[in-house]
């Protein structure tokens, strides 16, 4: 039976606990404060700061709806941007699609890539050991704004706006983002619980529309983050992703031979689908 409970600390009224059977590490790295707990209800957690970023039992969502929609909505993605993504699901899936052939991560903090390959290899998979990935410790704003290397795909995986994930929120990261990617390149980032934190979704979407043509929002339902619907924006200056037709979707996907445990063409189009609430909300910026 577990013997504590650890409470989340993110929301400032609502309140998530979760009972622990035992604390597997715990450490401050040189820019946050890092636990990964073992669950009774989701396996081990990664943990930032008192905020459950991930966890074993339903990261694949986050992961794989991060990843495929973006990649599935570029017409031929080889070259994979990951600005964040320490715990290595995202390069993990990006590495999946056989047509892939460079994911680059640039996680700021080593302290979380080192924990996350040594306790959470369900997580990262053979992801660290692909020699199609690069892994680059550096600031992500810092990386888009003076590298010379160019993407198909950026996806921001970074934590809520607090600490030094602010600055991945900024107007000029996003120019920064624009300015890495090639032909008709695809950016996507997450925003946040769109109930709990609908500010995110709303001021991140009005600073892409100064930088992209095209924004688009969609949803994902994932148990760690509380608060109903998950909020993710896709962005490009060429791609409108609700073109993508039923039919070209599940013949890529096919031809890709992917096995997911959320994600699938269908997933893919109905995403898009938004509650009123959340249209009305985007309305507004």
């Amino acid at each position: 039976m577990p013997t504590r409970w650890f409470y989340e600390t993110l929301h400032g009224h609502v309140r998530q606990g979760l009972a622990v059977r035992r604390v597997i590490a715990r450490q401050r790295t040189g820019f946050q404060r890092m636990q990964i707990l073992e669950t009774a209800a989701y396996g081990r957690a990664l943990v930032l700061d008192g905020v459950v970023q991930t966890t074993e039992g339903d990261e694949f969502i986050y992961h794989e709806m991060m990843t495929h929609v973006p990649l599935f909505a570029h017409p031929n993605p080889r070259r994979v941007l990951v600005i964040g993504g320490g715990d290595g699901g995202i390069a993990r899936e990006a590495l999946r699609h056989p047509g892939v052939e460079q994911v680059t991560m640039v996680e700021i903090d080593a302290g979380v890539i080192s924990a996350c390959r040594r306790y959470l290899p369900k997580i990262c998979g053979r992801a660290f050991t692909d020699p199609r990935l690069t892994v680059i410790v550096d600031d992500g704003a810092k990386y888009v704004r003076e590298t010379r290397d160019r993407y198909d795909v950026a996806i921001v995986d970074s934590p809520d706006p607090i600490g030094p994930a602010t600055v991945l929120f900024v107007t000029e990261f996003y120019r920064n983002v624009a300015r890495v990617l090639r032909g008709p390149g695809v950016m996507v980032r997450q925003t946040g619980s769109t109930f709990l934190q609908p500010w995110e979704i709303g001021e991140a979407a009005r600073r892409l529309k100064t930088v992209f043509r095209h924004v688009t929002p969609y949803v994902g339902a994932i148990p760690t983050y509380v608060g109903g619907f998950f909020g993710f924006l896709i962005a490009s200056n060429a791609i409108q992703p609700l073109r993508a037709t039923p039919a070209s979707l599940e013949a890529r996907y096919h031809r890709a031979r992917l096995t997911c445990r959320y994600y699938n063409p269908a997933i893919h189009r109905a995403c898009f689908a938004l509650p009123a609430n959340v249209r009305a909300l985007l309305a507004s910026h």
